[in-house]
C-alpha cells in the first residue's frame, strides 16, 4: 500500500518543483535577457512485481510491473532570442544571434542533428562580464549604466569586459559613442575608433559564443558561467551572424500564456496528487485505530 503513497508524495515534489519554474518563469516576464526554464520530469524505473508462494518450492508468479513515481530531473533553459525593444539610452544593448554551423538547419527551438544521428544545440552570443572576484560570467541582460570610474556596469554591478579582457572604460560621455554593429566603440564627434586603457588598442565589446549554452550553470540575476568539464567559450568570429544593437534591449523569451497553461495545470496535478496522499493516509489510520483493535 505505501507504494502508491511514494508515488503520489514523488507526483507532488515535481509537481511543486513545475509550479516553481513557472511562477519564476512569469515573475521575470519583463527581465531583460531573461531566458525561460522548462523542468523536465522523468519517472522512476519500473520495477517488476512477483508474488512468492509459501510453499516447499518457492515457486513465484509474476504480476506485473510498478512504477516508483516520477522526479524533476532538470530545469532546462530555452535560449531561443528574445524580442527586441527600443528605448533610446546609448547604454542599452541588445544582442541579435543567429549563428548558423555548416550543414547543419536548426529549428524553431535551436536544435538539429548532424550526419551521425547526434543532437546539435544552436550556439550563442553573450556579453562577457566579471564580477568582483575577477571571474567571467556570461549575460544577454545588456541594460548597462556607466559607474563613478567610467565602467560599464550591468544592474548587478557586473562589469562589462572589452575584447583585450579588460573591463570597458569610456571616458567619452554616453551621448557621444556610437557601436558599431560588430562591437567596435566610435566618438560620434571626431568619427575615431575609441582606443582602450593602452592608447593603442582599438576598443570594442568582448562577445563570447557558447558552442552549447546547455552547457551554462545559472548563477541568478541574468548570469551564467560555464560548466569547467564543458568546451570553453570563444570570441566572436567575422562568420559569425550576431550583431549588436545600441539604443535596444532584448527582452526576456517568457511565452506568458504557455507558462500560465503550466502553472495550472502543475497545480491541478498537485492536487490530484494530495488527494492521493489523503486517502492513503485515512485508510491508514482505520488499519491502525480500527482494525487494529480487533
Amino acid at each position: 500500500m505505501l507504494r502508491g503513497l511514494y508515488s503520489a508524495t514523488s507526483g507532488l515534489i515535481a509537481q511543486q518543483r513545475k509550479h516553481d519554474s513557472a511562477t519564476n518563469n512569469i515573475t521575470n516576464l519583463n527581465t531583460p535577457g531573461f531566458k525561460q526554464v522548462n523542468v523536465v520530469t522523468r519517472s522512476f524505473p519500473e520495477m517488476l512485481i512477483s508474488l512468492v508462494r509459501g510453499s516447499s518450492d518457492q515457486s513465484t508468479s509474476v504480476i506485473g510491473s510498478v512504477n516508483g513515481g516520477v522526479f524533476a530531473e532538470e530545469g532546462l533553459a530555452s535560449f531561443l532570442q528574445g524580442d527586441i525593444m527600443p528605448t533610446d539610452n546609448p547604454t542599452d544593448i541588445a544582442i541579435l544571434s543567429n549563428i548558423q554551423v555548416p550543414g547543419l538547419q536548426f529549428d524553431a527551438s535551436g536544435k538539429a542533428l548532424n550526419d551521425q544521428g547526434e543532437l546539435v544545440f544552436q550556439p550563442q552570443a553573450f556579453f562577457t562580464v566579471e564580477n568582483a572576484e575577477g571571474e567571467e560570467r556570461y549575460t544577454r541582460d545588456g541594460k548597462f549604466s556607466v559607474n563613478e570610474d567610467g565602467e560599464w556596469v550591468t544592474p548587478t554591478g557586473h562589469r562589462l569586459l572589452s575584447a583585450d579582457g579588460q573591463p570597458l572604460v569610456i571616458n567619452s560621455l554616453s551621448g557621444n559613442i556610437q557601436i558599431s554593429p560588430n562591437g567596435r566603440i566610435f566618438d560620434t564627434v571626431t568619427g575615431q575608433q575609441l582606443l582602450a586603457a593602452d592608447g593603442v588598442t582599438p576598443l570594442s565589446i568582448r562577445i563570447s559564443v557558447i558552442e552549447n549554452p546547455h552547457e551554462l550553470i545559472r548563477e541568478g540575476d541574468g548570469n551564467y558561467r560555464i560548466d569547467p568539464n564543458a568546451e570553453p567559450a570563444r570570441l566572436l568570429g567575422i562568420d559569425d551572424t550576431v550583431e549588436l544593437l545600441q539604443g535596444y534591449m532584448e527582452r526576456s523569451n517568457v511565452d506568458a500564456t504557455a507558462q500560465m497553461v503550466d502553472m495550472m495545470s502543475a497545480l491541478r496535478a498537485y492536487e490530484a496528487n494530495q488527494k492521493v496522499v489523503q486517502f492513503y493516509d485515512r485508510n491508514m489510520d482505520k488499519a491502525v485505530n480500527e482494525i487494529g483493535r480487533i
